[in-house]
């Protein structure tokens, strides 16, 4: 739901204390003073005019998301989320996004304004490894949209192209087509 306490617990402190190998490669290029704000320094680096600072914090960011993302991780993921273009795409998207704080007027706006789209079919679809996005928000999204249904894929964490996850989301299009809610 992009509130404060999910950006913390994956960019800045939570998240370091499963995958500590690869947290020590994320803020590598971070100096030791600028970690306490980590998104924010990460930004100051993927929009420098200093083509080499962008590439160090662009891959640096992006292989962290890459070594995380799977419940079992994938060595062939986290090198593509390494690759030039990629990560430097990716993190520099991504980073954007959470220094504006996702373009909402509130951290709980989607809480917030739920009745906007109580009437809308909706399905959540949820790791129950998720490192990235926390299994809590989706169950407190889910329990605030009790008509939209839940399901918390058993063997899966964050990435789409977990087994689970895919399987989960194409049912959830498939159901969509044929109940003709699309």
């Amino acid at each position: 739901m992009l509130r404060q306490k999910e950006l913390l617990w994956f960019y800045q402190e939570g998240c370091s204390k499963i995958y500590p190998d690869a947290y020590e490669k994320y803020i590598a290029p971070i100096p030791e003073n600028e970690r306490g704000d980590l998104i924010s320094a990460f930004h100051k680096r993927l929009t420098s005019p200093d083509a080499n600072v962008r590439s160090e914090a662009a891959k640096a960011w992006s292989v962290w998301e890459g070594s995380t993302s799977k419940l079992i991780q994938d060595p062939g993921m986290v090198e593509s989320f390494g690759g030039d273009e990629f990560a430097d795409a990716f993190a520099r998207i991504e980073c954007h996004y959470f220094v504006n704080k996702g373009f909402f007027r509130s951290e709980n706006q989607l809480l917030e304004d739920i009745e906007n789209i109580r009437h809308i079919p909706g399905i959540i679809v949820q790791g129950r490894y998720d490192v990235v996005c926390p299994p809590e928000s989706a169950w407190e999204l889910h329990k605030a949209w009790p008509e939209a249904k839940f399901v918390m894929v058993a063997d899966a964490g964050h990435s789409l192209s977990e087994h689970g996850i895919t399987h989960a989301l194409i049912e959830a299009t498939d159901s969509f087509v044929n109940e003709g809610t699309i």
